[in-house]
């Protein structure tokens, strides 16, 4: 035979327990005789004993509103578990490390956003950041993480890839709208006009070969050797949101990725970050000094950014901040030359595998 216990709601304890206090409090003052007493030893007594009562009351509602906070930081701590997913160290040959900071002191997720795929196309990598910081920017962030981990495998053009994430996105703002005006019955023309997100799409073919399409984003960083040179510095594209994509945007070359290089991509909040007299975080000057810590793993390169903005910053930034290194730990391939009739396979002086985890 099962037994049910009965448990008291905690909301009715929330509301009891201060009720009970309450009520004691006030028949200490109607029924006690030492509280109808104006002595100067009654009057201690009486406000030792509503001291006594408010003290409890304001701890009872420091407790609960702690309870509360630390309730709401679980549920964004496993959201941000969900939206950005913890990279593995390896993904398809390149060693990858990436982490994000969120303005907002009671929120573990913001607005910025990140994810390194491998497809039978190549590593693809997006970067972005939307419009606004904190809990407010997290459905953003999904629609368009979501999109995109279903499109780099679906297309094989990066151009297309990118036509998806503007689709779910314009999507997401008419839904947003929607329920947020639902006495107009229809959907709105221009639903959240100053709406956008930046965003950085990177493909990284198996020889190194990077193609991009750049919205708005900032341009990361190149690391080779000791030298720190951004990946390229033409003008991007409008961001997502306001202004409409071009029919058939072209992917831009940008180079390769050799064995032993690394990339930074990274949000606008890095290099907005101010110290106290205004000045901004130098970002190229951060990361000539990593590099000159031979070799400079990914793992170490994010740690000394970090430690560098928490330093500038005094831990009080304005903004979400966003990091991602990749570096090419791919091994090197020599090809022999081509037979006679051009079968010969191409060799490797030291055969190792690339794909990883």
């Amino acid at each position: 035979m099962f037994r049910i216990k009965p448990r008291v709601p905690r909301k009715v304890l929330a509301l009891g327990l201060p009720t009970a206090w309450g009520a004691m409090a006030i028949t200490y003052k109607l029924a006690c005789p030492l509280a109808q007493q104006d002595s100067l030893g009654a009057r201690v007594v009486t406000s030792a004993v509503f001291f006594a009562v408010g003290t409890g009351l304001i701890l009872h509602v420091r407790q609960a509103l702690l309870r509360e906070l630390k309730q709401v930081r679980e549920v964004a701590g496993a959201a941000q578990s969900v939206l950005l997913r913890p990279l593995p160290p390896r993904i398809d040959g390149l060693n990858v490390a990436a982490a994000q900071l969120s303005a907002d002191r009671d929120a573990r997720v913001g607005g910025d956003l990140y994810e390194v795929i491998a497809t039978e196309h190549g590593v693809r990598v997006v970067m972005g950041d939307v419009r606004g910081h904190g809990i407010s920017a997290i459905g953003t962030v999904a629609a368009v993480l979501g999109s995109f981990r279903e499109a780099v495998h679906d297309e094989p053009d990066l151009g297309r890839v990118l036509h998806r994430l503007d689709r779910a996105l314009a999507r997401h703002l008419r839904e947003r709208a929607r329920d947020e005006h639902p006495a107009s019955g229809r959907e709105p023309d221009n639903p959240v006009s100053e709406e956008f997100v930046t965003v950085l799409l990177l493909e990284i073919a198996p020889d190194g070969e990077i193609t991009a399409l750049n919205c708005g984003h900032p341009w990361p960083y190149l690391l080779s050797g000791t030298s720190v040179e951004p990946l390229a510095r033409t003008d991007p594209l409008p961001p997502l949101g306001p202004f409409p994509l071009p029919a058939e945007p072209t992917p831009l070359p940008c180079g390769a990725l050799p064995p032993g290089d690394s990339l930074v991509l990274y949000t606008d909040g890095v290099e907005d970050a101010r110290d106290a007299q205004g000045r901004f975080f130098s970002l190229r000057a951060a990361l000539i000094g990593a590099v000159h810590h031979h070799p400079a793993t990914p793992q170490l390169i994010l740690r000394t950014l970090f430690t560098g903005l928490l330093r500038h910053t005094r831990g009080r930034q304005t903004d979400d901040i966003a990091l991602l290194v990749l570096r090419n730990d791919r091994a090197r391939v020599h090809c022999a030359p081509l037979g006679a009739r051009g079968t010969a396979r191409p060799a490797t002086s030291n055969p190792q595998p690339t794909n990883h985890l």
